[in-house]
């Protein structure tokens, strides 16, 4: 035998999670390297990785083994033993794949007691098509031997070599230079040979290359919360478990030749073919007399006369079309599966968002009520949700309400049944901060340590270490510097990206025609031994072998509009969100103004600020901004909010490019102009548009000049000149590779809209809904409180006469509308309490207890327990009957009365009149027990502890009684802010985290909030021991500080403290304001120029007069207020600015300036101001 003979059996991925660390990709180059032909992947009682190997591996030339290495029980899996021994099982065939599929489900889904457990029965009734091997030390056979029982040992041997055959079931002998396999392969090659059972050498690969062993003994610490220091830690005392070339394993095992070419021979035994089979789409059972085809166009023909009112023209030629493209290409029972569920969802009630994705530019699934806006109305293009051309399965992602979308899924288990469908598994990875944090703990280091070169890492989901190495200069010097940082993120970087753990996709479910275990590997939830089923294969996976792969999403907005439209109509409007029009004044106006909190897509820093910039006229506008706040159409923005503001011009290089590009001011945003553009100048068809648009957004350049090429041969075809052709191309290709969906923006955009008008026209409804979306996420609480305080809408107090679970609408006593806080968000109340609570009072006659001891007598005391009650008095939700603390001095005595009388009735105790057979105490009085009143700062405290926000008041109510003070900025505002920016902060200390350094001083992570929500504030050691004593619990300080990115989150660092709180804004009327009017040249360039000289004079006259700009051009005028600057009036002031106007004619008004009258020319001179 020839050296270069040897398959790798024995090998784990990093799916062997937080054990193995070999990369796919990197084993299969390895190979390449190494001239291994054949190689097995053996992950650990799971085939995770099987699909993405068997794939890999084909295409890099390597023979794809499927394998598990199975934890085998030493009883029956029934019986809840942790001990288990390891057994390598290896697919010889497809009836062993399938096998394999069923021993890997069964092991996980009912086998699982710290690990998933198969037994020898299982093993009878599946091994067919197996090849089994005793695996390493911990198999049955050598760990007998290990631990001194050679009998058992050999029975082990015989019981396998008879079920699978001794062609079948080999002694496996490994050698990584540990004594104790040394020891044990002088048992295993004799009992072998005396059992005339063939012999196979493996290496327990875990790592790639020999260099990877010490990052692999750091992964098993972050697996076990061990550190590389602990001595009981479990520790793998060799470096060998790499993948080793033929050579070094002919070295190892040359006397037992016979070992190594049974690799081969085992190889060549495994022959499996796992390439695309077809679509395995579930039939779906259609009325008598129709086929799935003829049902599915009676139902779109049904739904396109109630959308449309006729089947003729444009409705009835794009219908036809389409349909015989789902016809053609096989999907028909995807249709009607997924109009299916989604009329279940619709007709109990579940709101379905109006579409996600490419699937909103179909006809077809507008008529199936699938989803919401008409393709025809807003120029959809079909064929960038499907056309023949493409060779993937079409992907209908539905948007449920969250609250309800389990429903749903419920609806289509109990339809295809619990064995054909199920959730979808994904796996976490080591980001690159987790894994510098893992790797740190791992390694020893103190939190310290490791944290000042964690918070180096920007945060970015796309960061890695590498990219962070490029990007800081700081992390760059630490790590050039100190040995130790060196160490953490070399091993950081060998970690990263890694698989952590299994978790369940967050929306995706797998329906299949038969049994999914016929398919697929399943497993519990996270790996675990209960909750729901998934999927051991990744989604690509699936899809890949032809299953239907499903999004069944939960959209938060979706269940704040429903409860938003109840609360409405609650109120006596008549309502629907069918009903809201898209371009409603009032909406606009609010999206412009930037009040986004709770709308869709449009609430956060940066996203507000591209809706000022943007200011939307209209609905077109709103669904560009669907599209701009996307990382990639981003790059776009400026030159979109440029046009559409005038002050870049809207040119049109061809005429044909206005009908297409004039919605978004001539910038190609969407994918579908793209395609468009391709179709009407160059004659493609769709199907070829959509091959363009892929080819453009991945930037593939061989495919991307084959295109040019033919785009421009195609305009010159059509009467364009070919230099032109070729200008109009590069334009295309420089947007396209930014470009997003229209018909994804323009679905979203329809919720951005609803959201908007709700609160523009009802503010409280929304408001409320909101706020019960939210329910018992206290950021989110202390967030929505503070937006109600600028809407000027009074929350009240939790209260168990009026409260409901959630918050609710309620006439306050001016006769205005207030939010009434929701039980549900009394912390340590839980939801079934509540719901008790208030059934109880809903089922009274007057719908109220009337007092605290009627209160205590209609609770049942054993479904609400005696904290329950205590949480509520401390939150205030039972001032309704005094004073607090008065209330809490007298509730136990009042819960051990009621307790006591529930007792005696459970107990029959009661006679025929109601009256005792044995004497009881009287009913509890209403009059409550003296105690002194709880002090102020005991009822903000308790209100903050058990609502999470000051509701009331705030310690800071009185500085910020006028909104934050002149030159703070508040929490909310600081995301908005560029890191390295310097702020100043009034807040309340409200936590105090000492940390020590490695070099034995103490910094120091505080918790500030202030009426718009919380963060922290890093004191470093010099910062620290200067402000240390003003650093306490309940200060109120305002702090100086600079904005930073390198934590967990944004963060300020501490730079000083001050307890000298400013004063509040004053309330009288404000400063006269500055007034500056200036015309305009029209040459967009140097007027942007001028404003920009202007706006820096205003900043070095900074004060507390608003600036208004009234800005003209000839007989046209527009007005603008600054959002940003504040000025002091004086000479200075004007000589400056009109030193930056030179010879242009400016006057400045100190004082209020009466509107001139506006004309029509004004909407054009905004935007080219």
């Amino acid at each position: 035998m020839a050296v270069s003979e040897f398959a790798h059996l024995h090998l784990h991925t990093e799916f062997s999670l937080l054990d193995g660390m070999g990369r796919i990709d990197q084993y299969v180059a390895r190979a390449r390297e190494l001239g291994i032909h054949h190689m097995a992947v053996t992950d650990h009682g799971v085939m995770y990785a099987a699909m993405d190997w068997y794939q890999a591996a084909v295409a890099g030339g390597i023979h794809p083994i499927i394998g598990m290495e199975a934890y085998l029980a030493e009883g029956p899996i029934s019986k809840r033993a942790r001990k288990s021994y390891h057994l390598l099982l290896l697919a010889e065939n497809d009836v062993g794949y399938r096998n394999l599929l069923k021993l890997a489900s069964i092991a996980s889904l009912d086998g699982f007691y710290y690990r998933p457990r198969i037994d020898m029965e299982l093993l009878n009734q599946y091994r067919e098509g197996l090849i089994c091997t005793s695996a390493c030390l911990g198999g049955p056979v050598a760990n007998n031997f290990l631990h001194g029982n050679p009998e058992k040992a050999r029975q082990y041997a015989g019981s396998l070599a008879e079920l699978f055959g001794p062609e079948r079931f080999f002694i496996e002998i490994q050698d990584h230079g540990l004594k104790e396999q040394i020891q044990v392969n002088k048992d295993l090659i004799p009992l072998a040979r005396s059992m005339n059972l063939p012999l196979v050498a493996t290496n327990d690969v875990h790592y790639c290359s020999e260099h990877d062993s010490p990052a692999q003994d750091v992964l098993v610490c972050i697996q076990t919360n061990t550190t590389i220091h602990d001595p009981k830690r479990l520790k793998s005392d060799t470096n060998q478990l790499f993948l080793k070339s033929p050579e070094e394993m002919a070295r190892v095992f040359g006397d037992v030749p016979e070992s190594l070419s049974n690799t081969i021979r085992i190889a060549e035994m495994c022959e499996l073919d796992l390439g695309f089979k077809g679509y395995q789409l579930p039939d779906f059972d259609v009325p008598a007399g129709f086929t799935p085809e003829a049902y599915l166009r009676h139902l779109c023909e049904r739904g396109a006369l109630e959308r449309y009112g006729t089947l003729e023209g444009a409705v009835g030629e794009r219908l036809d079309y389409e349909l015989g493209v789902i016809e053609s290409m096989g999907f028909t029972s995807y249709f009607l599966i997924t109009w299916d569920f989604v009329r279940f969802a619709k007709s109990n009630g579940i709101l379905v968002g109006p579409g996600r994705g490419s699937s909103a530019g179909s006809i077809v699934t507008y008529c199936l009520n699938v989803t919401g806006l008409d393709p025809l109305k807003y120029d959809l293009i079909f064929e960038r949700f499907l056309n023949p051309s493409r060779i993937t399965m079409p992907d209908i992602d539905i948007d449920f309400a969250d609250d309800r979308r389990a429903e749903v899924i419920s609806y289509v288990v109990e339809k295809y049944g619990d064995d054909r469908v199920a959730q979808i598994v994904t796996f976490g990875t080591l980001k690159a901060k987790a894994a510098v944090r893992d790797v740190g703990r791992a390694m020893g280091l103190s939190f310290a340590e490791t944290d000042r070169v964690a918070r180096l890492i920007p945060i970015d989901p796309a960061m890695t270490i590498d990219k962070a190495l490029q990007q800081v200069p700081e992390l760059n010097t630490l790590v050039g510097a100190e040995d130790q940082v060196r160490e953490l993120v070399d091993t950081a970087r060998k970690v990263e990206g890694l698989a952590r753990h299994s978790s369940t996709h967050a929306a995706g479910v797998v329906i299949s025609r038969d049994p999914l275990v016929a398919h697929v590997p399943l497993q519990r939830a996270g790996g675990k031994s209960e909750g729901d089923v998934t999927t051991q294969y990744p989604m690509a996976q699936l899809e890949g072998i032809g299953l239907l792969k499903m999004d069944f999403l939960g959209l938060k907005t979706l269940t704040v509009l429903g409860k938003a439209v109840e609360l409405v109509r609650a109120s006596g409007h008549d309502i629907s969100l069918e009903s809201i029009p898209m371009d409603d004044s009032q909406a606009l106006d609010l999206l412009r103004r930037g009040e986004t909190v709770g709308i869709f897509q449009l609430e956060g820093g940066m996203t507000t600020r591209m809706t000022i910039d943007v200011a939307p006229s209209g609905f077109d506008d709103v669904v560009a901004l669907s599209a701009l706040i996307r990382p990639g159409p981003l790059q776009m923005a400026p030159e979109f909010v440029g046009r559409k503001h005038g002050r870049i011009p809207v040119e049109y290089m061809h005429p044909e490019l206005e009908s297409i590009l004039s919605e978004t001011y001539g910038v190609a945003l969407y994918q579908e102009q793209v395609m468009q553009i391709a179709a009407t100048l160059a004659g493609f068809s769709m199907a070829e548009s959509d091959g363009l648009r892929k080819a453009m957004g991945k930037k593939l350049p061989a495919e991307m000049a084959k295109y040019r090429s033919r785009f421009i041969e195609g305009c010159v075809q059509r009467g364009t000149e070919k230099v032109l052709g070729g200008q109009i191309y590069d334009m295309v290709e420089r947007f396209a590779g930014y470009g997003f969906p229209k018909a994804h923006s323009a679905a979203y955009g329809v919720i951005t809209a609803q959201t908007a008008y709700l609160k523009a026209n009802h503010p409280i409804e929304f408001m409320a809904a909101l706020m019960s979306t939210d329910i018992g996420n206290t950021e989110r609480t202390v967030f929505n409180v503070a937006e109600c305080r600028r809407m000027g809408i009074a929350v009240l107090p939790p209260d168990v006469e009026k409260s409901g679970v959630d918050f609710s609408v309620e006439v306050n006593a001016e006769g205005g509308n207030s939010i009434r806080f929701g039980l549900g968000g009394v912390k340590n109340v839980g939801i079934g309490a509540v719901e008790h609570i208030v059934a109880s009072r809903t089922r009274l006659p007057e719908r109220k207890f009337g007092s605290l001891a009627g209160f205590c007598a209609e609770i049942d005391w054993s479904a609400v327990t005696k904290r329950v009650a205590e949480s509520l008095g401390r939150s205030g939700a039972l001032d309704c009957y005094g004073e607090r603390a008065a209330v809490l001095a007298s509730i136990d005595a009042l819960i051990g009365a009621a307790q006591r009388r529930q007792k005696a009735a459970a107990r029959g105790q009661m006679d025929l009149f109601g009256g005792f057979s044995e004497p009881i105490e009287d009913a509890a009085s209403d009059t409550l027990v003296e105690a002194p009143p709880a002090s102020n700062k005991e009822l903000l405290g308790w209100e903050k502890e058990f609502l999470g926000v000051y509701l009331t008041s705030h310690p800071l109510m009185d500085v910020f009684a006028n909104g934050a003070p002149h030159g703070h900025a508040q929490v909310v505002e600081i995301a908005d802010l560029n890191p390295g920016e310097r702020v100043r902060m009034v807040g309340m200390v409200t936590g105090v985290r000492r940390i020590a350094t490695k070099s034995n001083r103490t910094m120091a992570v505080l918790e500030v909030e202030d009426l718009t929500g919380s963060m922290e504030v890093v004191a470093f050691p010099d910062s620290f021991d200067e402000f240390n004593g003003a650093l306490v619990n309940d200060a109120l300080l305002v702090f100086g500080a600079k904005v930073d990115d390198r934590g967990e989150k944004r963060q300020l660092i501490l730079e000083s403290v001050s307890a000298d709180l400013p004063l509040p804004q004053r309330s009288e009327a404000p400063r006269p304001e500055v007034t500056i009017r200036l015309p305009v040249s029209g040459d967009v360039w140097d007027d942007i120029d001028m404003m920009q000289d202007i706006d820096e004079v205003l900043r070095r006259h900074e004060g507390e007069s608003e600036v208004i700009l009234w800005v003209s051009r000839g007989r046209a005028r527009a007005r603008f207020k600054s959002r940003t600057r504040r000025v002091e009036w004086s000479v200075e002031l004007v000589e400056e600015l009109r030193t930056v106007m030179g010879d242009r004619r400016l006057e400045i008004e100190h004082g209020g300036a009466d509107e001139p009258a506006m004309d029509r020319e004004t909407d054009a001179l905004k935007r080219a101001a």
